[in-house]
């Protein structure tokens, strides 16, 4: 099973009836660039977050410390009209949904994805 299928199925649970994902992506509240400092900052302090757009609102999720996809919870919701990114860089750090994100390169495409259903422009979209 692929990771964001895994991370759509895990958020889910957490949704209102009838709510369906759109995008998601994961991301982590702690600068990745403390890893360089000590590993043990980053896994102590249980930082990743799912970020999962559906079309009714934009939710952040906790995860279960040392698990990539279990998620325990809605942190926080932003209404669907706000704009992440664009993304760029190795690291994007944004604080649009509140809480500061830092999203991986990995998940650009997603956030451009998010984003280009603000203006229905998918033509830039990977």
């Amino acid at each position: 099973m692929k990771i964001r299928d895994k991370m759509i199925e895990r958020v889910t649970p957490f949704l209102e009836p009838g709510e369906q994902v759109e995008q998601v992506f994961a991301a982590q509240t702690k600068s990745p660039y403390l890893a360089l400092i000590t590993y043990w900052l980053l896994v102590v302090g249980n930082p990743y977050r799912v970020v999962a757009v559906t079309d009714r609102r934009i939710v952040v999720c906790s995860l279960r410390r040392f698990s990539g996809t279990a998620v325990t919870g809605i942190v926080s919701e932003a209404p669907l009209g706000t704009r992440i990114g664009p993304a760029t860089g190795i690291w994007y750090k944004t604080a649009a949904l509140g809480d500061r994100l830092y999203i991986h390169k990995r998940f650009h495409k997603d956030v451009a994805a998010a984003d280009a259903r603000l203006t229905g422009d998918t033509t830039n979209v990977a």
